[in-house]
């Protein structure tokens, strides 16, 4: 899953077993889940 660090806005992919949370270009721990860029439709019955 991509997350996106909020002090450098570098794109981080994360594994939680080694590095834990934490940006692997400056160190920041606020990291946001980046939102696909389609639409999902749902047809409303």
């Amino acid at each position: 899953m991509d997350y996106k660090c909020t002090r450098c806005k570098r794109i981080v992919e994360i594994d939680y077993e080694y590095t834990g949370i934490r940006c692997p270009y400056c160190g920041h721990r606020i990291l946001v889940k980046e939102r696909p860029t389609s639409i999902k439709r749902i047809k409303a019955e």
